[in-house]
């Protein structure tokens, strides 16, 4: 595949059709990665665009041709949640992810938000270990906010935890100012 320039911008109405598809190519990696431990929470139909839009932000990335990834933040007072980020399997390990969570990382710190925190697998390589490169930190279950417990409590009933260790990870989005 020839190297494509990617835009990362906000998603357009014309974008929200695409997103689902997006989401839905990613189940593949994870039926290989867990085999006979997959659950069905993993492949069940992903929101739609229209149901993502207008719910915290939402920003693509677009190559010259077609949208190749998505990053969703839905709020929780001044707490951003990154709800998905996918990228097309054939568009992976090209630094799309890396750059569509900055991009909402810095989209959410401009919003108002003083940190951004997520769910997922602890050991799956492109979920806990990528976050961490990102500088996420896994959150203690005794320090989750109630939001986050709800969080963890839902991903439980749906199964989630069965193939693998789930975490909570944040990240703070405002400088932290020293005094000299």
């Amino acid at each position: 595949m020839a190297r494509v320039s990617i835009a990362i911008r906000r998603a357009r109405p014309s974008d929200l059709r695409r997103i689902a598809a997006v989401e839905d190519a990613g189940g593949a990696m994870f039926a290989e990665h867990f085999g006979d431990r997959m659950v069905p929470a993993l492949t069940a139909a992903p929101p739609s665009g229209a149901e993502r839009d207008g719910h915290g932000i939402l920003l693509v990335a677009v190559d010259d041709r077609r949208l190749v990834g998505f990053a969703h933040v839905v709020p929780h007072d001044l707490h951003a949640h990154l709800e998905q980020v996918s990228v097309l399997p054939s568009y992976a390990r090209q630094g799309i992810g890396t750059s569509l969570v900055r991009a909402v990382m810095e989209e959410a710190r401009w919003s108002g938000y003083d940190r951004m925190s997520l769910t997922t697998y602890r050991d799956v390589p492109w979920n806990g270990p990528f976050y961490a490169g990102l500088g996420f930190v896994e959150v203690e279950p005794g320090r989750l906010e109630l939001f986050q417990r709800d969080l963890r409590d839902h991903e439980r009933r749906l199964g989630l935890d069965g193939p693998g260790v789930r975490v909570v990870m944040e990240q703070p989005l405002r400088r932290q100012v020293t005094g000299e």
